[in-house]
């Protein structure tokens, strides 16, 4: 598995870093700070998504950054009305509402952790995701890096030093550039540089910050409909990992310490509210087992997964959740492995195991959804995109954004452009509208680069290869893309209508990349091909 997100824990460590800065106060309140204090002097709400987006334009392009449609799809689900929650109880002015990106996004990294980023980026570890055993422990965990967020508490700690922190900031972003390079010596010199140079870093928030995050995020996750509880049982079974957190399995334990006194105010918490009965375990169960199969892409983790279900506690013992779960997973890892008849019995027997545990309508929808999703999954690496569209033509009328890539790679996987090309047709059809929609879709860009390419429209074809890039924040790779394309458009078959758009929007990344590199070098000359480091 590589090691460049992070090099294992450097992401973490530049998260971390940056939201526990030397010189915090301790009275951080729950009200926003206003708009004159010395939060806003120090770092402003537009700097800080300036500071965040520089950050991300990084990690959308890590091999770890993941992209799995239902995977974000169901952290969405969850994000949203988090997000809703805290604009519903005052928590988010309109300022940071306007320009803070509320974007959650997934890590491939089996460790259990979670961070929040400057400008409103909350980053979720996929081993996270694989240790909860419900929604609302998942919730909890999102909730409370959310109040981080709301509460600035980023800009609090830059507060207290700006030029310590600043300088401990570029020490920790020129660690990760090295380490996305491969240059660990490097990058390990980066961080260690930023330490010195910012005298004492520490790697948590005060203690006051995660107690407020504790509290503003427990009032988040009610109001938004999950269960307190949630916040309890996450925490318990965080306790019980506390010995095994030196093998580093739990960074979220280093960065977010438990104490008794936070643990006992949550259950005191939870004591005044009414009971909540946790919903969408079975929904929950697949998908924390789709994180599982996807966390560690080794070949020796997935043979590990294909006996999963073996070791799994019975229907009777475990309510059948557990079950059910280690089935998907399994399913999954024979798929990757490609164990064709293995992954069709496996994932039969996740179909009864869900008609046994018999859950509400509502869960029973949801689960067999993510199962039929499994199964075009698995028809679609056996080579029998048929199959899978038949299997997707059961869910009427679904209209999301991870159908649409799923019926996507299925017209793509359907043999020769000559006798795919209605399906393809229609695939970019849909994608075009959707990216129309969403521009900052790099996986449907990507897609639909693939469908272009296979009708035989290189320049449309290689105008979303720079858009996937684009996206994904690599805009150094988004020009050499439209560089290219403008080259191929001298031909003489060429498309002029394609050239002519390709033009405009290479002087539109052209000009955008200048103002950032502006914004990078204030008062220096820039020369026109100066490219943005990565």
């Amino acid at each position: 598995m590589k090691k460049s997100f992070a090099t294992r824990p450097l992401l973490t460590l530049l998260a971390a870093a940056m939201l526990a800065l030397p010189g915090a106060p301790l009275n951080a309140q729950v009200n926003l700070p206003a708009l004159g204090d010395s939060v806003s002097q120090d770092l402003d709400v537009g700097s800080e998504r300036r500071l965040g987006d520089q950050v991300m334009r990084q990690i959308r392009i890590d091999p770890d950054y993941v992209l799995d449609p239902l995977l974000q799809e169901y952290l969405e689900s969850i994000w949203t009305p988090l997000v809703n929650a805290a604009r519903k109880l005052g928590q988010i002015g309109e300022e940071t509402q306007a320009r803070f990106a509320w974007e959650p996004f997934l890590v491939r990294d089996k460790s259990v952790n979670a961070f929040a980023l400057p400008g409103g980026f909350v980053g979720t570890h996929l081993g996270l995701i694989s240790m909860t055993v419900s929604r609302d422990e998942l919730a909890s965990v999102l909730a409370h890096e959310l109040s981080h967020i709301t509460q600035r508490h980023i800009a609090r700690r830059i507060a207290g030093d700006s030029k310590n922190s600043m300088v401990a900031i570029a020490g920790l972003l020129l660690g990760i550039l090295a380490a996305s390079r491969g240059n660990i010596d490097m990058a390990n010199a980066g961080i260690v540089g930023g330490q010195a140079a910012a005298t004492q870093l520490s790697l948590n928030f005060s203690r006051d910050m995660e107690r407020e995050a504790d509290r503003v995020g427990f009032n988040v996750l009610v109001e938004a409909g999950f269960a307190g509880s949630g916040m309890v049982s996450m925490f318990e079974r965080m306790e019980q990992a506390y010995h095994l957190m030196d093998n580093g399995a739990y960074p979220y334990l280093r960065s977010h310490p438990l104490t008794s006194e936070r643990i006992g105010d949550a259950r005191t918490r939870l004591a005044l509210e009414p009971f909540v009965r946790p919903r969408g375990l079975a929904e929950h169960a697949l998908m924390a087992a789709r994180a599982r199969a996807l966390q560690d892409p080794r070949v020796e983790a997935w043979k590990v997964l294909e006996n999963y279900d073996a070791g799994a506690r019975n229907i009777k013992e475990s309510g059948g959740y557990e079950q059910l779960g280690a089935r998907y997973a399994a399913t999954l890892a024979s798929i990757k492995l490609r164990n064709f008849d293995r992954a069709e019995a496996t994932l039969r027997s996740a179909e009864v195991t869900l008609q046994l545990i018999n859950p509400s309508p509502a869960e029973t929808t949801a689960a067999t959804r993510l199962l039929t999703y499994l199964r075009a999954e698995l028809a679609q690496a056996r080579g029998r995109p048929l199959d899978g569209i038949a299997a997707l033509d059961q869910l009427a009328g679904e209209k999301s954004r991870a159908m649409l890539l799923q019926r996507v790679g299925l017209a793509l996987a359907s043999g020769p452009a000559a006798t795919s090309a209605p399906a393809l047709r229609e695939a970019a059809e849909a994608l075009q509208t959707h990216v129309s929609l969403d521009p900052s879709d790099a996986l449907a860009w990507s897609q639909l680069a693939l469908v272009w390419e296979k009708l035989g429209q290189p320049l449309r074809a290689v105008r979303a290869q720079a858009e996937t890039r684009a996206a994904a924040g690599d805009l150094n790779g988004a020009i050499d893309r439209l560089r290219s394309g403008l080259r191929q458009s001298r031909g003489a078959d060429a498309d002029q209508v394609e050239a002519s758009v390709i033009d405009a929007r290479l002087r539109t990344l052209v000009y955008e990349r200048q103002s950032i590199l502006g914004e990078m070098y204030k008062g220096r000359y820039i020369p026109p091909d100066i490219e943005l480091p990565n």
